[in-house]
């Protein structure tokens, strides 16, 4: 296992256990303490554990930090390709529309839709400047990129004007991104008007698509936009600890491992 992996496990395990300790954690990755002494010091320079006397416990609820574009796209990198690459299933048939957000892993799935090997149609509508880029080169696609204002941080447009195009659109599946997903909170991010937009999105949209790798399972930002009722999909990586998944299938949401 790569020392990546280990620490995406090691995070994601925090976070929904609230605690762990080192020598069990040496046991469960066959590594010397030290080895996981020196994980627990990248992750709490990153923000993602709080280190204590013989181990770490889960970083401070409602998080409000939040990372930059530039920084997010290197985090969990081929974790987020492999969630992309499962996200394709859950494209619809040619002539369908689709909302997809903001976020580096829902880019991850525009360079895979501008692709496009079977030229389906799709009306595509984001509020991502990366995202809608990659898109625009795509002759197949009738793509709206949301009007309003851009946060410089993520690259998303937000604002009353998104809000109020979004309200008068439909679309058959909404591609959505968090920072966060717990099962008490549901959903959360940082800002609340990227919130509102990904708010918008989830309701007037058929299907819900979540794409979230497992450092951001059990974890929880101030705002909440979506409970674990109003999504259908959560898509996450292997390194997703077992509990969490099944207890988000007991809420009623089907879980797609990548691997």
């Amino acid at each position: 296992m790569y020392a990546e992996e280990r620490r995406r496990k090691i995070a994601s395990l925090t976070a929904v256990e609230g605690r762990v300790m080192v020598a069990e954690l040496a046991e469960t990755f066959d590594v010397t303490a030290e080895t996981i002494r020196r994980d627990l010091k990248e992750l709490a320079e990153e923000g993602a554990v709080n280190r204590v006397h013989g181990g770490a416990v889960a970083a401070k609820a409602f998080q409000t930090l939040e990372v930059s574009v530039a920084d997010r796209e290197n985090a969990q990198r081929d974790a987020k390709r492999l969630i992309a690459r499962a996200a394709v299933a859950f494209l619809p048939e040619s002539g369908c529309g689709i909302f997809l957000d903001g976020g580096t892993t829902t880019e991850a799935l525009a360079k895979l839709m501008a692709a496009n090997p079977n030229h389906r149609h799709w009306s595509v509508v984001t509020n991502s400047l990366p995202s809608a880029l990659t898109l625009a080169a795509n002759p197949y696609m009738e793509l709206q990129l949301l009007g309003g204002s851009v946060r410089a941080i993520t690259q998303a447009v937000v604002g009353d004007q998104a809000l109020r195009t979004l309200a008068l659109m439909r679309a058959d599946v909404a591609f959505i991104g968090s920072n966060a997903v717990t099962i008490d909170h549901g959903l959360s991010t940082a800002d609340p008007q990227e919130a509102a937009v990904k708010r918008a999105m989830i309701a007037n949209a058929r299907q819900v698509v979540v794409l979230c790798d497992s450092t951001k399972l059990g974890r929880d930002y101030l705002v909440s936009f979506a409970s674990l009722e109003d999504i259908d999909v959560v898509i996450t990586d292997d390194s997703a600890p077992r509990a969490f998944i099944d207890e988000l299938g007991e809420n009623g949401v089907e879980v797609v491992i990548a691997r």
